[in-house]
């Protein structure tokens, strides 16, 4: 058998299961079980990659399929508990298809299509043989006719419109495909789909209007089973204490469900305790570059967005969706919403943010690209005004600061006190690859604008207070009343603090930067 009630999401499961890390999901079956036979059979499913999608829907051909025993991989489960898990264990007819899996030697949309297709028939043929008696003009057909009814497990649907050989015509077929696959048949029980771009971006609307979608936007009912929540993530670092639960939060934390719960990326996670090191793993899969080509050929719309979110402030929006369409991603809505969906972004409550420190290393690179102007000439310069720190040289690095507000690039004149933030951080940006910077940090008695603190021995940790019309004394006695380098301890023997004043009817830059033990 290739896709109907095969043992593969069985065996699939059954690996993960035996995996140190584990997260119990199992009860997303429950949910979907009430579902099966109703008028809200069909659900689609979009997270970015790596959000636990997969897995789910091995875990759920495992539950259903027929002929498997599957008991053995839900002891001790959640779902165990449940009054509906004997009922529908093992019961159903099922067929698992990977989208993603792909023929080989498969270089155009037919080689594709026909190698489902002709799977999907073999086995219909071998487990109903009066079928092989009869000529069928589809799959849709065959189904029908076998008298059975059927759950649907469609994993990645959308993996084929990331090939180079697919032209709009061949995805026009590959959605009436699946139309007539699964629209108002009879024999579909459930229809269970997931990918990452939502339907409507390939859709025109009739095609698979049928389904009832959940996104990273609006999903109020299966969220908690794609990635993982901030408690999960704390039993994980009671179980193994490879790495602190700060350290995976700092790193790969951000996202939020509709209630604001915290939301982690799953594979990283997985990765850093499995390897005792957090270290970038999600961003180096998936279509970083071809975002970050979007926002480089259409640099104007979104640059001012990227600048505040990467010096930590949220962008305010109302995002629709990806959802037109033939979207060229032209518009500032249009690329904003495209980076949500794919989990470059975090949106929640109407505002958008760089999730967490694994993603930010990306937008700084981002920063450096030649689309983003004069605000890459600041990024290549802040090296110096880091060196001009630690040397104490405050003269220099208020020259520094004087320089790149004198470039008069709008969205960096001082109107607020975010506008005084980006500049610090875009001059500090390099600063990154030596510290973890975090703005508004807690410490001490206060929040402290920004802790710079050393990812290696033998650097200061350094301290920045931020004001305008104040003076710079006033910033390095608010550090020291306040106790903010209480946080640096951990880090560091010395910390420097650093208070930086803007003067705005004068229009100067003052600095003071003062040497002090991290006691």
């Amino acid at each position: 058998m290739n896709y109907l009630n095969t043992a593969t999401a069985f065996t699939l499961f059954g690996k993960a299961r035996k995996n140190e890390i584990y997260v119990d999901k199992s009860l997303l079956i429950e949910k979907i079980s009430g579902k099966i036979d109703t008028n809200s059979q069909y659900i689609c499913i979009t997270r970015p990659r790596r959000f636990g999608k997969s897995m789910n829907v091995h875990m759920m051909g495992a539950y259903y399929t027929k002929g498997i025993d599957c008991s053995s991989l839900f002891e001790n489960l959640a779902i165990t508990r449940t009054k509906s898990y004997e009922t529908h264990r093992n019961k159903y007819n099922v067929i698992y298809i990977d989208f993603s899996r792909m023929p080989d030697c498969c270089n155009k949309y037919p080689d594709y299509i026909n190698s489902v297709i002709a799977g999907l028939r073999t086995d219909l043929q071998e487990a109903y043989p009066a079928l092989k008696d009869k000529t069928y003009f589809s799959v849709s057909q065959m189904l029908a006719d076998s008298g059975e009814h059927f759950i649907f497990l469609l994993d990645e649907w959308d993996s084929v419109f990331y090939k180079s050989f697919m032209t709009q015509e061949d995805k026009d077929a590959y959605l009436s495909f699946l139309k007539n696959l699964l629209k108002d048949q009879p024999y579909v029980l459930l229809a269970y789909m997931t990918g990452v771009l939502p339907i409507v971006k390939y859709s025109s609307g009739s095609e698979l209007n049928m389904f009832r979608e959940y996104s990273f936007m609006n999903d109020h009912k299966y969220g908690q089973f794609f990635g993982l929540t901030e408690d999960e993530v704390r039993e994980l670092c009671r179980k193994h204490k490879t790495i602190p639960y700060e350290d995976l939060a700092y790193w790969y934390d951000g996202y939020r469900l509709h209630d604001g719960t915290h939301l982690f990326n799953p594979r990283s996670v997985n990765y850093a305790l499995t390897d005792g090191v957090c270290l970038n793993y999600w961003t180096e899969t998936g279509p970083m570059n071809e975002i970050a080509d979007c926002i480089e050929h259409n640099a104007e719309a979104v640059r001012e967005d990227i600048v505040h979110m990467v010096t930590g402030i949220p962008v305010e929006t109302e995002l629709q969706g990806y959802g037109a369409s033939d979207l060229r991603m032209n518009s500032r809505n249009e690329i904003l919403s495209a980076m949500a969906v794919y989990g470059f972004l975090s949106y929640y409550n109407g505002h958008l943010n760089i999730p967490n420190h694994e993603l930010m290393e990306k937008y700084q690179h981002v920063l450096s690209r030649d689309s983003m102007g004069e605000v890459r000439q600041i990024v290549e310069h802040s090296k110096e005004i880091l060196k001009a720190t630690l040397d104490e040289n405050s003269e220099k690095v208020a020259a520094m600061l004087e320089e790149v507000h004198d470039l008069e690039i709008p969205f960096l004149q001082y109107n607020d006190e975010n506008s005084l933030s980006c500049v610090v951080t875009l001059c500090y940006l390099s600063a990154r690859d030596s510290y973890f910077v975090e703005r508004e940090a807690k410490s001490g008695k206060g929040y402290c604008d920004y802790m710079f603190l050393p990812k290696k021995k033998g650097l200061p940790a350094l301290i920045l207070e931020l004001k305008a019309d104040d003076s710079c004394e006033a910033a390095i006695s608010q550090i020291k009343e306040k106790g903010y380098h209480q946080k640096a301890k951990k880090w560091a023997d010395e910390v420097l603090l650093v208070g930086i004043c803007y003067d705005k009817r004068r229009k100067i830059h003052r600095c003071i930067i003062e040497k002090s033990a991290a006691t």
